[in-house]
């Protein structure tokens, strides 16, 4: 008996551990070193070899964009010269990683600027791509790719998606190394989470004491974490390795999510509801509108000013309120429990929406309520 209840008790004492270890995840996933970052990339670029689908005339930018084109290339025209829809002027971003080396490629992001219809067959003409601080760090070309279409016709048109906004994969060569390194003095690091959390600022804290006793760790505030070792690392490659992969269970805020627009809620599982009883009525209201024409009174009444037909509006309007059913929720219970007891009585999901907003002015959600 003693060794079934042994052997109980390390199945469970294994069950937490794997529990634990399941929670946990690495520094690197919540929280980055400080000056380790993307940078954004933009510039202004020309797009040809579009179907008639390019800026029209009227842009007066893409004439002369054009015009300066073609004289470096050694032909003199003049912007009354240029009538054709081949061109289009565009925006050209694109993302520089931290550490990038010239001959990195990068992926570009190409959008229309002008009354171009479709970037559909363009070619991106090689533009000079720049930094906030006004430095050239890349270079991009290439054909595009739109994942939509526009067709139009004299009385009709359909498009799919939005053909006026396309990429180019590995379109951009890094020509200048990105300008931000890892900050600080040499002897220090700084760790800035993701979210500030005092949570879980304070167990990341704890985390790296336990791994470098040595080094003065100290939380600057909810999103800051100082690290500083006795002397300049030898290696900070692997001192920054060490930092990322270092283990902690952070604590995750409770959310639910909601977007009106689409009608999506997504609620974490840790999410409760207090106990609540929810009534949401039932309102129709139909309106029906009816036209009849009015002709003047007598068989022979010739045309005249002040006499003709009228089109008179007849409006039927109808309300009616079902029943309101009720749904109690027990104490504890979570967001998707409350969907399912909502559904059941057939809302609609931005009536569930509703609810959920009126849960939360109520007090009864254990959570924060995000509307996008």
């Amino acid at each position: 008996m003693m060794r079934v209840s042994g052997l109980a008790l390390a199945i469970a004492l294994l069950a937490c551990a794997a529990t634990t270890s399941a929670n946990e995840v690495t520094i690197k996933q919540i929280a980055r070193i400080a000056g380790v970052r993307e940078n954004p990339l933009t510039g202004y670029g020309l797009v040809f070899g579009l179907s008639g689908s390019g800026d029209s005339t009227r842009n007066r930018a893409t004439l002369q964009s054009v015009a300066n084109t073609l004289r470096n290339f050694g032909v003199n025209v003049t912007e009354e010269d240029l009538a054709s829809r081949n061109v289009a002027a565009v925006i050209v971003t694109a993302k520089l990683p931290a550490f990038a080396e010239p001959g990195q490629l990068l992926d570009v992001q190409v959008a229309s600027s002008g009354d171009a219809r479709s970037l559909n067959g363009g070619t991106l003409m090689l533009t000079p791509l720049s930094g906030p601080d006004g430095r050239l760090y890349a270079m991009a070309q290439g054909a595009i790719s739109v994942g939509g279409y526009q067709f139009e016709g004299l009385t009709a048109s359909v498009q799919k998606n939005h053909p006026t906004v396309g990429w180019i994969p590995s379109g951009a060569t890094v020509e200048q190394s990105s300008p931000l390194r890892v900050a600080g003095d040499g002897r220090s690091l700084s760790i800035l989470l993701n979210e500030p959390d005092f949570t879980n600022a304070s167990r990341i804290v704890d985390a790296v004491r336990g791994a470098m006793p040595q080094a003065d760790v100290r939380a600057e505030h909810a999103g800051k974490i100082t690290v500083v070792y006795p002397s300049a690392p030898a290696n900070l490659v692997t001192e920054v390795a060490l930092l990322e992969n270092l283990l902690v269970q952070p604590q995750r805020k409770s959310r639910v999510v909601v977007n009106e627009r689409t009608g999506t809620i997504v609620a974490g599982g840790d999410v409760r509801v207090g106990q609540v009883s929810v009534s949401h009525g039932n309102l129709k209201v139909e309106i029906n509108d009816e036209y009849s024409v009015s002709q003047p009174d007598g068989v022979f009444v010739r045309p005249s000013r002040g006499v003709a037909s009228v089109v008179v509006p007849h409006t039927d309007m109808r309300v009616g309120e079902g029943d309101a059913p009720i749904v109690s929720v027990r104490e504890g219970a979570t967001v998707a429990d409350l969907v399912t007891s909502l559904r059941a009585i057939r809302l609609s999901t931005r009536d569930v929406i509703a609810v959920l907003q009126s849960i939360k002015a109520a007090g009864a959600l254990d959570g924060e309520l995000v509307i996008q």
